[in-house]
């Protein structure tokens, strides 16, 4: 129907915005090149090549192929747990294994160091990774085992299949997508990640990154190290498009509807519920409980209500505006997805994706650099910084605003536009407004994100700028525990609303 209703194709205007969206992507990728062009090969190779870098992409690897198995285990596990047996309380392990994506990776550290002063190195980097992250392969689980249909399973079992061959061969091969995405975004977490690794002294490409910044600014050693995180994100990309494939799994006709009938545990229940409970515990016990033990020691004094109200003040400000900007550069971008076939429309939409995949101090270097040497009035402003929360969250409310934009009827545009409505009219008045709850769900999560963002904050804040992450930041490098409790308290309340969101999302996209 899209196709035939050309007044609702996107126009010149809509094209050269998404173009624009586009061409400001790709500045942190054009920055890295410029950088190792200017630099030189032979240059290049010998920071490349060096014992650091290979100590380094040790530590990264390592990283990762331990964090990501564990996470999609844990993931799997707790969300059968929850959605195909009668566990005690099935119906609250939901929302509660959402929670923890509430709490920022460099709070679980700050709540992990405080409990356990001596927790450092690797282990301590999986330890926090996997209870910080493990939901992003929970949540597309859940809601996948939710729209399952247990006729299939059904007829496993009626075929003498058991229990174990069942989830093997019938369950574990649907959940692939959710495995892979999941896995995916844990992997480009772990590579984006500075301050909770930071935290526990374990040196990744990240946290090198940004010592090399602090000791030599924009220095070609830094902008080597960039270069090659760059590769190891567009190497998982690519690895996981190539794994993926076009495998899609889908009900043939209506299937059927009705859950599937929960596993009776038996004398199992008692041991499947201290999994869950063990698993709360570590999640957000720890952190939860650190942060009250800080307040306690700390008392009121922790509380200067004047520091504190300003540091939210500037990151409500600052978190609104970037929500606000991001939402509306996304309708382009998601205009042209939805409302065009061609390969052109791909390839802008992807596009997006691909910059956000990169780590936050690489998109943070890119514009410190072209703002310092092309446009040096707005160096350290707000301009910039919010420039870099476009970039990195833009695809956030991509997808939102996408899926909105994609349950527009074409009909309704057309019959307004019949009337002699124009098509700016029909996009203030019937597009615009069916698209609302989408766009306020891409502006919510934009704004945690931005809440919550650490490491280009600290780059690229203007003087004067104190942020709730910046300020718990500044306070935890001191030792500062107490102090910095009621900031790490006040992020986490902050983006409880946004994760609720998340968790009843998923659940309407398995259509409960």
């Amino acid at each position: 129907m899209v196709s035939s209703a050309s007044a609702i194709r996107p126009g010149a205007i809509v094209t050269i915005a998404a173009l624009l969206m586009v061409a400001a992507t790709f500045v942190p990728l054009g920055y890295i090149v410029s950088t190792l062009v200017s630099t030189g090969w032979h240059e290049t190779a010998q920071l490349v090549f060096r014992p650091r870098v290979a100590e380094l992409l040790r530590n990264t690897a390592e990283l990762v192929v331990l964090t990501v198995p564990i996470c999609v285990a844990l993931g799997i596990g707790l969300a059968w747990i929850v959605e195909r047996t009668d566990v005690p309380g099935a119906a609250w392990w939901g929302p509660i294994f959402a929670a923890p994506l509430a709490v920022p990776a460099f709070v679980n550290s700050y709540g992990w160091v405080s409990a356990i002063p001596s927790l450092h190195g690797l282990w301590a980097g999986v330890l926090v990774s996997t209870v910080s992250y493990f939901p992003l392969v929970y949540l597309p689980a859940a809601a996948t085992l939710r729209r399952l249909d247990p006729a299939v399973e059904e007829s496993a079992r009626a075929l003498g299949s058991g229990p174990v061959a069942v989830f093997a061969r019938i369950v574990l091969p649907q959940l692939r997508l959710a495995i892979l995405g999941g896995g995916l975004l844990i992997s480009l977490h772990l590579l984006a990640e500075y301050g909770a690794f930071a935290m526990i002294r374990f040196d990744t490409f990240t946290t090198a990154i940004f010592q090399q910044y602090q000791s030599s600014f924009a220095g070609a050693a830094g902008s080597t190290l960039s270069g090659v995180l760059v590769v190891m994100c567009l190497v998982l990309l690519a690895g996981e498009a190539t794994v993926r494939g076009r495998a899609r799994y889908a009900r043939i006709g209506g299937g059927a509807q009705r859950g599937a009938n929960r596993i009776r545990l038996g004398l199992t229940k008692i041991p499947m519920f201290a999994l869950l409970t063990a698993a709360l515990a570590a999640t957000l016990g720890v952190p939860l409980w650190t942060i009250g033990r800080w307040l306690k020691i700390g008392g009121s004094a922790v509380w200067n209500t004047t520091d504190i109200g300003e540091s939210l003040g500037q990151t409500i400000g600052l978190a609104a505006t970037a929500a606000v900007i991001t939402t509306l550069c996304a309708f382009p971008v998601a205009w042209v997805a939805v409302r065009s076939t061609s390969r052109f429309a791909r390839i802008i939409e992807g596009a997006n994706y691909i910059t956000s995949s990169l780590p936050g101090i690489v998109i943070a270097l890119a514009l410190v650099t072209v703002s310092i040497r092309w446009l040096p009035a707005l160096y350290q402003t707000a301009a910039t910084i919010l420039a870099a929360y476009t970039l990195m969250f833009l695809p956030r409310a991509l997808v939102s605003v996408r899926a909105g934009l994609a349950q527009v009827p074409v009909g309704l545009e057309e019959a307004s536009q019949a009337l002699g409505k124009s098509p700016a009219a029909t996009f203030f008045r019937v597009t615009l407004r069916l698209t609302a709850p989408a766009a306020a769900a891409a502006a919510a999560l934009a704004f945690v994100a931005v809440a919550t963002e650490l490491t280009a904050t600290l780059l690229l804040a203007p003087n004067g700028t104190n942020t709730l992450a910046m300020q718990f930041w500044q306070l935890s490098g001191e030792l500062d525990y107490a102090a910095a409790a009621p900031y790490a308290l006040i992020m986490i309340i902050v983006s409880v609303p946004v994760t609720y969101l998340l968790f009843t999302q998923s659940r309407k996209a398995a259509g409960l």
